[in-house]
């Protein structure tokens, strides 16, 4: 840990020695330092209120000047075990029992609080500067995160270096709230959950179904000019291909239940991979044929707790740019170069320009956690370092991070606000190769088994929409605007006719309009069109119908200008053509 690190670990001690004050009966659960802050989760005689954190954090502060030491012991574990049943721990008793193998423990006394912790810790609670943390909500947790155990109170923090660096945060986190997809998402009418429906599963609002087909669009008309081909694959497969594809074995946790259909078993697929293994299968193939690559916009569905779902980001359906690239081994540089670059040309297109690349390595000390040989998965890992290396681009090695059957490469995208996103990744795959037995016929006349690399670039459209939204604070670029000029006629009555003309002239030259054709004034009609973040507004009145002009107005500016209707189509496709 760091020193940051170990202040916000030591702080969920002084908030669990505050809450013992408040509540001598508590039953403790654990308490980690996280990013940003810390929690400490709870099992209290009542339900705790907004109003208990500000009590809550005075007694912290005072029990910070007191200047407690963290008071450390090492004692045998059967020791730990007596002194936490003696207390009625029993969630400490649980961790000992079902956790600790070690004979001896660790404890951390700090005042009349003891905790089984393995730390570390600062030396004394007088460390702290009481401005420079803060509590900030209270939430639910099933003790163990299973929702057959017992839900606990979760009391988190946030806490940095000083006061400046506490107060730049809650500014920034005060910025995120009003970019919010969830709520930006029924302000601009672009999505809604509904509980008929069920959780984590969007509806699609008229807007918001057309900014998710642009994206797609765009992403697959790219794909297609840079050598992709299009495939197609259903919602739905036997349990058959799930076995065979090993899905049962080590993914069933995040599968829905089966289904049956003349007595077939059948279930919703999580993943497409195995359909396009099952569309390479059914001939035969050459070398002379590789590389394929084929993508899809496919529809897949995984199991998420209620509890871990979150707007558009986490969701239990979700449509991936989903792509498969099919290669010989002296092909395979070539084609994740080639990805890689996509990648980052696709990112930028859509205004984000700063990554974070890591390279997930399998552990080389725990081989028997990840099929395939030693070769495969030396030549893997070295062309993705190779390929990250020759980009350019930093990156950060995590080792053991690689899935079972393969290393890939993760890439982060930092928003508007410097928050990072897990968007993109370009994995291998030694898995599906192998249980399906793919081969292609090589050069010799000999049977040989391909490369297989999963790739989706913006990974969930879902989640990729959801950080969008929260990048551009939902004002998205021209290009991709589900309206891109509102039409504002000062007269409904006197001007509609020209308006709707200038509509016609628009929608011709397929740029997306609208207009307002309510009885409300132009200022409301003005405040309106900005509250919807539309792009461009062109009011019309006496004057631009007298002479053939539109008075346009961009988006967060106050300038005006008078400008010929075919000009204005043209500086608009302009930039629309140039995704300014």
């Amino acid at each position: 840990m760091n020193n940051l690190e170990i202040k916000r670990h030591s702080l969920a001690h002084v908030l669990a020695a505050a809450v013992l004050e408040m509540f001598p009966e508590a039953k403790f659960g654990i308490g980690p330092n996280i990013a940003d802050g810390f929690y400490y989760d709870f099992d209290l005689p009542r339900t705790l209120i907004p109003e208990d954190l500000l009590i809550l954090e005075d007694k912290m502060k005072k029990i910070i000047k007191q200047n407690i030491p963290f008071d450390k012991k090492i004692i045998e574990r059967q020791k730990a075990l007596e002194l936490f049943k003696k207390a009625k721990q029993n969630y400490k008793v649980d961790i000992l029992e079902n956790e600790v193998k070690e004979e001896n423990v660790s404890l951390y006394k700090t005042g009349n609080f003891v905790d089984l912790c393995k730390g570390p810790h600062l030396d004394s609670t007088g460390e702290i500067d009481i401005k420079s943390f803060k509590l900030t909500k209270i939430a639910g947790a099933y003790w163990r995160g299973d929702e057959k155990n017992k839900m606990l109170q979760r009391i988190y923090g946030i806490a940095f270096e000083n006061k400046k660096k506490l107060n730049e945060y809650l500014e920034m986190t005060k910025e995120a709230e009003k970019r919010d997809h969830r709520k930006l998402g029924q302000e601009l009418e672009l999505f809604i959950f509904d509980e008929e429906v069920g959780a984590g599963l969007p509806l699609w609002l008229p807007k918001g179904a057309l900014l998710k087909q642009i994206i797609m669009d765009f992403a697959l008309n790219t794909y297609l000019k840079n050598g992709y081909e299009l495939v197609s694959t259903p919602h739905i497969a036997s349990s058959k291909l799930w076995g065979h594809s090993g899905h049962l074995d080590f993914y069933r946790e995040s599968m829905y239940n089966s289904f049956g259909i003349e007595n077939e078993e059948y279930l919703l697929k999580p993943m497409n991979c195995p359909f396009h293994v099952k569309i390479y299968k059914h001939k035969k193939r050459s070398y002379r044929e590789l590389p394929f690559r084929w993508t899809e916009m496919g529809t897949v569905y995984r199991y998420e707790r209620s509890g871990t779902l979150h707007g558009l980001t986490r969701v239990r359906g979700f449509t991936q740019d989903d792509a498969h690239i099919i290669c010989a081994p002296e092909q395979l540089h070539n084609e994740l170069a080639k990805a890689f670059k996509l990648t980052s040309y696709i990112l930028n297109a859509f205004g984000f320009s700063n990554f974070e690349v890591n390279l997930s390595t399998r552990n080389p000390k725990n081989k028997d956690k990840f099929i395939g040989s030693d070769e495969s998965w030396e030549k893997a890992e070295t062309e993705l370092k190779k390929v990250i290396e020759k980009s350019g681009c930093q990156f950060n090695y995590d080792v053991g991070g690689a899935v079972f059957y393969g290393p890939k490469i993760d890439i982060k995208v930092s928003d508007a606000l410097g928050r990072k996103w897990q968007l993109s990744t370009i994995q291998f795959d030694f898995n599906l190769p192998l249980r399906f037995g793919m081969t292609y016929i090589g050069e010799d006349g000999k049977e040989h088994t391909p490369f297989m690399i999963h790739r989706a670039l913006l990974g969930s459209l879902e989640r990729f929409i959801g950080v969008l939204i929260e990048h551009y604070a939902g004002a998205f670029p021209l290009w991709l605007s589900p309206v891109q000029v509102k039409i504002l006629p000062v007269s409904s009555e006197k001007h509609l006719d020209y308006a709707q003309k200038v509509y016609s002239l628009l929608s011709e030259n397929d740029i997306r309009t609208e207009i307002d054709d309510s009885d409300e004034t132009i200022s409301k009609k003005v405040r309106e069109a900005e509250k919807q973040k539309i792009p461009y507004m062109l009011v019309v009145g006496k004057r631009e119908v007298g002479d053939n002009l539109v008075a346009a107005r961009a988006r967060g500016s106050k300038d005006i200008e008078s400008v010929g209707i075919e000009k204005f189509i043209g500086k608009i496709k302009e930039k629309i053509k140039n995704k300014d």
